[in-house]
């Protein structure tokens, strides 16, 4: 989100995802110092909750959050829109580093961190021209997901899938091989404000498997974790 202010001069706006309040308020003084305006979220649930309102021009992301962590977080943005995200978190080994940049995230600054820098990179990464948004395809075997048609054929053939089959294939097999509860699909595919029971995921897996009976199983399948949930396997 873009701010006007007499004078006519744009704030940028910066979401700070902390649940610490001390580095958050140090952050927002820092911040706000150098001219962006500045979102508090203490966790990944009112982050989320917020986005659509608040629209920021940059995310900066602790990963370590009381409810919803910063994973999920990223990768809900992730999925949603191309804001910027800086990692900013006490997980600084390089595993964790690479890891973040491997789901996206376009900085990452281990704590403790000088609120100087972290000023200068949140200035270099707006700075960056806009991504470009690629044709992206995913193959597993004989199933192609192209994402930029919202399809799916498997061996050339479309498959024909209803709109919320469709988005609960395109999760999954962003996924693979990773087991989802049946509350984690409903918050990613479903989304947050839906209200409805549980039952929804088994009706639309039963129907995606369906749709995806000319897909062989040597290929990959959906397959049913009994007692947590559902994984695309392949």
């Amino acid at each position: 989100m873009k701010i006007s202010i007499p004078g006519g001069k744009i704030m940028k706006t910066v979401m700070v995802v902390e649940d610490e309040g001390p580095i958050a308020l140090l952050l927002k003084v820092y911040l706000e110092r150098a001219g962006f305006n500045v979102h508090i979220a203490p966790d990944g649930e009112e982050a989320l909750e917020n986005l659509k309102v608040v629209k920021p021009s940059l995310v900066l992301l602790d990963l370590m959050l009381p409810g919803r962590d910063g994973w999920s977080v990223l990768d809900y943005i992730r999925r949603q829109s191309s804001c910027p995200v800086i990692i900013l978190t006490a997980r600084g080994a390089v595993q964790d580093r690479l890891y973040g940049f491997d789901q996206g995230a376009d900085d990452y600054i281990p704590k403790p961190f000088d609120p100087d820098e972290v000023v200068a990179r949140v200035k270099a990464v707006l700075r960056r021209p806009d991504r470009l948004v690629e044709p992206e395809i995913i193959r597993y075997g004989s199933l192609k997901v192209d994402y930029t048609s919202r399809t799916a054929a498997i061996n050339g053939s479309p498959v024909n899938l209803a709109p919320r089959d469709w988005e609960l294939l395109a999760f999954l097999a962003r996924h693979p091989n990773m087991v989802f509860t049946r509350d984690q699909l409903l918050d990613n595919v479903w989304g947050l404000d839906y209200d409805g029971g549980d039952r929804a995921v088994d009706v639309a897996v039963k129907r995606l498997r369906q749709s995806l009976l000319g897909w062989p199983d040597s290929d990959g399948e959906i397959v049913t974790v009994r007692g947590m949930g559902y994984l695309l396997r392949v």
